[in-house]
């Protein structure tokens, strides 16, 4: 543990701020030498959610749509700014994980049943980046065997090293090998016309299709998954960022959203240029994507690609994993935080190598069928899951007795409001179409998408008629913090807000029902 000098500092990878330092930055030197201290949290959450399944969902969409697709990412760039602030803002201001808000300012019901959730589909993400770190090495010849078991024992040693700073140096490391796309898309010589038209203009080679339409929303859904909201507020949290940095930490967000965005689409455009090298358009998985450059292109291109993917399976695994501890952490009230050494968090360090371990276990000894449920199986409890988590994000975002004078403004309620919908829409089309195989994906996208429209027309404008009170906090905004959780009043009820929870409840059962029936008619098929 640090000492008590320096507890309450702000020490990134790049730089320290001290806790007396309070300071204004004037000059552009002061404010880089700031950003540069505070970043990590924002540009670590987003690199990390271009993990194994962001990998193969790019490279799918190149391979069996070419560049048609491209423009459904910088469309995420705005979706992934507002949702990440959200949280970033409530890390700063309360100084407490995002479960935890759940069960204090939503219920302790709903707390329990997000996290335990949210558990649940961490451990199989976790399943899916170590089934990426195993592809990617079987590409050099190594054996699962030997590659998951270092994975494992690497990720535990870079986390529990008992240093903050220590841990993001490691991220960042990881981070900048996310360029290793820069000679890939070199070496694929993309057409530039294609990839710019791609981007600029919204198209489906081949038309609109069910098929095309779930790759879509596969798409929105790695990129925009409830994990994130967990990490990056938690990790604010341990990072001991607070309103006064809130700007700096806003940048370090949308620095992360436009890296990702940028990253996917030349992975999405390199997979795309192997038709005109002789490659196959039609996708199996990521390690014959990389055999295919490495036989199509040549120049170290399949390699690259290979450690593209372990990259991104690593540093996802790294994350998942400690939003997942985080999350325990919120709901046990232990002790945690990476500045603590093991002996000083047992508990936080126990479930981080428990999750490693049996994640580890499940893809060496499991069955190929097995694996491939436990993919569809991540895809489906996102979707199922996405709703609940960004409403949630909402709420608290407007609840002044936890964020006073930071709360939302009326345009960002209405812009996330549209967000949230969208999403809701896109969640709900992904989940039933994994359930029932046989429906009509277009028509069913049709149907929600009027129904969403209908709910956000009726629900905003009832959000906006309720007037603010206007409050003088009588102190500096940036010096405004929440006060402790046990003191404050339980939040107003209002008959939207438990009509809207209750119909969060309905979906989540119904939908949950009929998602475990699916799987267990998929697993003995």
């Amino acid at each position: 543990m640090t000492s008590a000098s320096n507890e309450h500092d702000i020490a990134g990878a790049f730089g320290t701020i001290r806790a007396h330092d309070t300071g204004r930055r004037r000059g552009i030197r002061a404010r880089l030498l700031t950003l540069i201290a505070i970043i990590g949290p924002g540009l670590i959450v987003m690199v990390g959610d271009n993990d194994a399944g962001g990998v193969s969902t790019y490279a799918q969409a190149g391979q069996n749509f070419g560049f048609s697709l491209l423009w459904t990412l910088p469309l995420l760039i705005p979706v992934l700014i507002v949702n990440q602030e959200m949280v970033a803002r409530l890390g700063a201001v309360t100084g407490v994980g995002h479960g935890r808000l759940i069960r204090e300012r939503i219920s302790r019901r709903w707390g329990n049943v997000s996290i335990s959730s949210i558990l649940l589909l961490n451990f199989l993400i976790i399943v899916t980046e170590f089934i990426g770190v195993s592809l990617s090495m079987q590409y050099f010849g190594i054996s699962r065997y030997f590659s998951v078991p270092i994975a494992v024992l690497g990720l535990f040693a870079v986390t529990a090293s008992g240093s903050f700073q220590r841990w993001e140096r490691f991220m960042m490391l990881f981070v900048a090998l996310n360029f290793l796309v820069v000679p890939l898309i070199w070496v694929s010589h993309p057409h530039v016309g294609a990839v710019v038209h791609g981007l600029a203009s919204p198209g489906i080679r081949g038309g609109v299709s069910s098929s095309s339409v779930l790759l879509i929303i596969s798409i929105i859904g790695t990129t925009v998954a409830p994990w994130q909201l967990y990490f990056q507020q938690s990790n604010i949290v341990d990072k001991k960022i607070t309103p006064r940095w809130l700007n700096y930490e806003r940048v370090d967000t949308i620095l992360g959203s436009l890296i990702v965005v940028i990253g996917a689409s030349a992975l999405m455009a390199a997979a795309a240029a192997l038709a005109s090298f002789g490659g196959t358009t039609s996708y199996v998985d990521s390690l014959h994507v990389a055999i295919q450059f490495g036989r199509h292109i040549g120049h170290g291109s399949g390699a690259f690609f290979a450690l593209l993917l372990l990259n991104a399976s690593v540093i996802g695994a790294a994350a998942v994993t400690l939003a997942s501890s985080y999350a325990l952490g919120d709901l046990s009230g232990q002790r945690q935080g990476l500045d603590l050494r093991v002996r000083d968090a047992k508990a936080f360090y126990g479930v981080f190598a428990g999750l490693l371990l049996v994640a580890g276990a499940v893809t060496l000894v499991a069955s190929n069928h097995l694996l491939s449920l436990i993919t569809l199986m991540v895809q489906a409890m996102c979707g199922l899951m996405l709703p609940s988590t960004t409403i949630f994000v909402l709420l608290l975002s407007n609840d002044r007795d936890i964020l006073g004078p930071w709360i939302n403004r009326r345009w960002l309620n209405v812009l996330a409001s549209i967000i949230v919908t969208i999403l809701v829409v896109l969640s709900v089309v992904m989940m039933v179409s994994t359930v029932f195989t046989g429906v009509n994906v277009v028509h069913l996208l049709v149907v929600t998408s009027l129904i969403g429209a209908a709910g956000l027309a009726i629900g905003l404008p009832i959000s906006l008629r309720r007037t603010r009170e206007v409050v003088n906090y009588n102190i500096d905004r940036s010096d405004w913090r929440t006060p402790r959780l046990s003191l404050l009043s339980a939040p107003m009820s209002s008959t939207p807000r438990r009509w809207l929870l209750r119909a969060v409840g309905a979906y989540l059962l119904i939908a949950g029902v009929m998602l475990v029936v699916r799987f267990i008619q998929l697993a003995v098929s």
